[in-house]
């Protein structure tokens, strides 16, 4: 990594760490930027999820008050997302990199899609929250898409926030900023099991240089999401996501198609 690289990946690991804190789907600032720079999609996928951890600690920290009085709700859902994390990361790893490779874009495209349609679909979950209280079956129904969203982050990391909060909107008692904190709770569950998993089993799978400026930058970006992202305009982080997941969607097809 030169000076410049270095400059580029902390730029994109701060503007991760501070989406991730908001809104979630950082990764699709920094996947694409890795990619761009010439790193295989798995290293890049690996060395990212590795990277911010540390942001996303960051965030769940600066949301920590939201999350007053959700002790038993989180106690019953972490575990679900982190047994998801689990086997998302051995797929991951056990997986053809090809099928990593294929899949990915694909991926790519629905994380883009979510990030695009998601102010219709906080409107959606807002009108449905008017209509109908959480019941014991959404209790039930609200841990197993947790503990697939799981399987999900851990494979791909990109947009499981957005997906979380989907589905706590909806099924978990609370206002949307409840929501929100305990997203940043159960993603950085999945990316410390995901990350440890690289650790033990992949460990020379993983730049080591791009874990380090991502892990600051992002701690940095979380910390500021959580203080003064709300003010930022959901458009303005919207459109750097969906045009930083177009160029790594680019790369990877090009890769793919052998261009």
């Amino acid at each position: 990594m030169d000076l410049l690289q270095g400059a580029i990946i902390a730029l994109a690991g701060l503007w991760a760490g501070t989406i991730n804190s908001v809104v979630g789907s950082g990764t699709l600032v920094t996947f694409p930027v890795l990619v761009a720079l010439g790193y295989a999609p798995v290293v890049a996928s690996i060395s990212n999820a590795t990277g911010l951890v540390a942001g996303n600690a960051a965030g769940a920290w600066g949301y920590r008050k939201e999350l007053a009085g959700l002790r038993s709700q989180v106690l019953r859902l972490l575990p679900a997302s982190i047994l998801g994390g689990i086997i998302g990361a051995w797929l991951l790893l056990h997986l053809p990199e090809s099928v990593f490779g294929v899949v990915a874009p694909i991926l790519i495209v629905l994380a883009l899609l979510m990030v695009i349609f998601q102010p219709r679909l906080q409107r959606w979950v807002a009108a449905k929250r008017e209509t109908e209280e959480p019941t014991a079956g959404h209790t039930v129904l609200l841990t197993v898409a947790v503990f697939l969203i799981g399987i999900y982050g851990g494979y791909f990391v990109a947009a499981q926030g957005i997906l979380l909060v989907a589905v706590m909107g909806i099924l978990l008692s609370g206002t949307m900023q409840t929501a929100n904190a305990m997203k940043n709770v159960l993603v950085l569950g999945v990316n410390l099991v995901a990350a440890a998993s690289y650790l033990i089993f992949a460990f020379d799978r993983i730049a080591w240089p791009v874990v380090a400026v991502i892990a600051v930058t992002s701690t940095i970006g979380g910390f500021l999401g959580a203080k003064i992202g709300r003010r930022l305009k959901p458009v303005v982080l919207r459109s750097v996501i969906v045009l930083l997941g177009l160029v790594a969607l680019y790369f990877m097809v090009a890769k793919l198609l052998g261009f």
